[in-house]
């Protein structure tokens, strides 16, 4: 990482970061996650070294509801974040005094969440008198890459997909992102959810989806549509999806037949993933990018991290996957995005508001 920031330092002027092999001396970053129904803060060191990961999850509170309430989101983070910041920090056996920057998620996600993660961060960054850093939850998700990749640098292609957001994003720097493909409706992990929850699977739908499809028989009677797959552009459509399973699942029951809950499961996401693989070996062969990186929640299926794995090498490209422990929502890959910003000081001002409908921008705005 620190020969990308030597680099932006260059073009920049700033002085910050060293040459290669000259790193700049240990800075401690604690990183804050709030915006959906995880509870997360994490001490990285330098960028990539993770001391400490604590993840407090509302499974459990919302699988009631098939769904995050917002609600009982917010309240949640309210009880657990001081929890999980002391806990991160006993685990990283670094004190307060130690931090030199707060970063913390400050959008897109869910108002009530976000704005507790972020008034939490703003009064500690102030009380310690250190940096504020407020990061974009999707640029956090890409840079979850680098955590385990030492030596993985931009430019690459990433796919992101996730409950609420589904993209192919180029990145060309630490903080030079490009959206060139997007969904038009529902993003691939809400398919996964609306679909699991029609099969009478568990919540989250994206696990429950992948553990059922292990005992399909592999027959592959049932056949759903692949939306836009054939288009010339890189964007995703979904609902049409998720309205054909509901449809099956519908034809079915009046029947009165029973749907085979792995054939279906495994259907649907073959169907998903067929999607996500086609569309991301395309961009990255129309862009010339050798590099493609997935990121998101749904990057952790494992059907769609074998066939993206077949794809690109049978295209001559070369794959990069985050540990699955930083494919959901964590405050390690808010802590990595920010290092950038750190070094290249670039700070938040205290009047950093939340920003729910935050987004990259696509290629062309």
């Amino acid at each position: 990482m620190e020969d990308i920031l030597v680099e932006k330092a260059v073009k920049t002027g700033k002085t910050r970061a060293l040459p290669v092999g000259l790193p700049i001396k240990s800075n401690y970053i604690l990183g804050i996650e709030t915006s959906c129904d995880e509870t997360a803060a994490a001490v990285v060191e330098n960028g990539r070294t993770v001391l400490s990961n604590v993840i407090h999850s509302q499974i459990d509170l919302h699988r009631a509801y098939g769904g995050v309430v917002p609600e009982i989101a917010s309240r949640a983070h309210l009880e657990k974040i001081s929890f999980c910041v002391d806990k991160a920090l006993e685990e990283s056996g670094k004190a307060l005094a130690d931090i030199n920057a707060v970063a913390v998620t400050y959008g897109p996600g869910l108002v009530g969440a976000l704005l507790t993660g972020l008034s939490y961060a703003k009064g500690l960054a102030l009380a310690l008198g250190v940096p504020l850093i407020g990061v974009n939850h999707i640029e956090g998700h890409i840079c979850a890459n680098y955590i385990d990749n030492s030596r993985f640098k931009p430019p690459f292609l990433c796919l992101v997909a996730s409950g609420g957001h589904t993209a192919l994003v180029i990145v060309r720097g630490g903080d030079s992102y490009e959206v060139v493909g997007q969904t038009t409706d529902d993003a691939a992990g809400e398919a996964f959810d609306k679909a699991a929850r029609a099969l009478g699977l568990s919540y989250p739908g994206g696990p429950a989806i992948d553990e059922a499809a292990r005992t399909a028989s592999g027959n592959r009677a049932i056949n759903f549509p692949r939306p836009r797959m054939s288009e010339d552009n890189f964007d995703f459509s979904f609902s049409g999806l998720k309205s054909a399973v509901l449809n099956y699942i519908n034809k079915e029951r009046e029947r009165e037949a029973r749907p085979d809950v792995p054939e279906t499961a495994a259907a649907f996401q073959e169907a998903v993933v067929d999607v996500l693989t086609e569309k991301t070996v395309r961009a990255a062969l129309h862009y010339k990018i050798k590099k493609v990186a997935l990121s998101g929640g749904v990057s952790a299926n494992s059907a769609l991290r074998a066939r993206m794995r077949r794809a690109c090498k049978e295209n001559g490209l070369t794959l990069y996957l985050p540990d699955t422990r930083y494919c959901t929502d964590n405050a390690v890959m808010i802590a990595t995005r920010s290092y950038f910003d750190y070094c290249a000081g670039k700070y938040s001002d205290f009047s950093l508001n939340a920003a729910p409908g935050l987004r990259l921008a696509r290629a062309g705005e």
